[in-house]
């Protein structure tokens, strides 16, 4: 990739590229951009929805410090994602293991990482197959700070209890329905504030629900279809990445979500109603598949997407389709998970601390 001379001569067409402030900086100065193939990486789009991405901070915008959650394709981590500050919608939040984009949730996604790293400048080269993973530190997420606070509340040894306990214990209050309504209008305003449940065994059950709800939402494609729903043929395929083929899914009718026809020869039927509960920015999981996994071409760019081609890349002609099911089941054992957390219980404040 070549960007170089003044912007006037460059233009702005943008079926050629997608400008950045940097890279509009960067074109008067005859900087040359060279491709590297090892920026090329998986990135979580919209919720449920992967695509491949060329990250390099100049071609991407308002990255944060991601870089540092995610560095190189070989460090691995989890990053707990809600939704920016002045959203309209309720409150929602997901869990990723790989890069995020800033728009996945409304009014801006935010991450909080179970770790970061730290690159090393030493100066000195790194070791012979250590080139990327000996480059950087990993450090904790979770702070010095609260771990010791919480082993102090429960009186507790560190080691009892430690940083992935917080981590997921606060995945699983943020799903908390009593947590959600009692700071609806805060959770608009501000970030999230994590109370400290009074019980050891309240924090160790939010922590296993925490933790079950992050697994199932970082593996989703591998969760089998949900007992009950049908998938209803027309006719056996003859070609399968045609029958399996997506345009774009829809319902029979508008208040009709118990069914969804696939294509002309598939549609998918007896979808529990619980499944539209498990709601991310203001839609369902399932709404979210059937946005994002449709052709559709980019107004700007005129780039089209065709999650079909994906499919025959990877010779799975009933991706799609399995993924719809995944992501329906998904939805139904987060809503049950969700419900059997245990009760929060506040403590309404007094007349002279609302005076105040």
């Amino acid at each position: 990739m070549l960007i170089r001379g003044e912007i006037e001569e460059v233009g702005y067409d943008s079926t050629k590229i997608s400008w950045t402030r940097a890279a509009r900086k960067d074109v008067s100065k005859n900087i040359i951009y060279s491709i590297n193939e090892g920026q090329y990486r998986q990135s979580l789009y919209r919720p449920f929805n992967k695509q491949n991405l060329y990250f390099y901070p100049r071609l991407n915008e308002a990255v944060g410090r991601i870089p540092d959650f995610f560095p190189t394709s070989l460090h691995e981590n989890r990053v707990i994602c809600v939704h920016g500050l002045g959203g309209k919608k309720p409150f929602s939040c997901m869990i990723s293991n790989t890069i995020v984009d800033l728009n996945s949730l409304e009014a801006g996604a935010q991450c909080f990482p179970l770790y970061w790293y730290e690159k090393n400048d030493s100066g000195e080269p790194a070791l012979p197959g250590m080139e990327l993973e000996g480059q950087y530190t990993q450090k904790d997420g979770v702070t010095d700070w609260i771990l010791k606070e919480v082993c102090s509340r429960y009186k507790v040894k560190e080691g009892e209890l430690n940083r992935e306990h917080i981590f997921y214990y606060v995945y699983g209050l943020l799903h908390s329905a009593q947590y959600r309504e009692r700071f609806a209008d805060d959770l608009k305003k501000s970030l999230p504030r994590i109370p400290i449940v009074e019980k050891l065994e309240d924090f160790l059950e939010f922590q296993k629900k925490g933790k079950e709800l992050a697994d199932l939402h970082l593996n989703y494609e591998a969760l089998e279809p949900c007992p009950g729903v049908q998938v209803i043929r027309v006719r056996e395929p003859e070609d399968e990445y045609e029958f399996y083929r997506v345009e774009k899914m829809r319902f029979p009718a508008k208040d009709q979500k118990d069914t969804i026809i696939y294509n002309g020869e598939l549609r998918i039927e007896n979808i529990p109603a619980k499944a539209y509960q498990y709601v991310l920015s203001g839609k369902s999981a399932i709404e979210w598949i059937m946005e994002r996994y449709q052709v559709s071409v980019h107004k700007e760019s005129q780039i089209k997407n065709d999650p079909n081609d994906w499919s025959r890349e990877h010779e799975q002609p009933r991706y799609i389709l399995d993924l719809l099911l995944s992501v329906i089941h998904l939805s139904v054992k987060s809503v049950e998970i969700m419900e059997s957390l245990p009760k929060l219980t506040f403590e309404d404040p007094s007349p002279d601390s609302q005076e105040s």
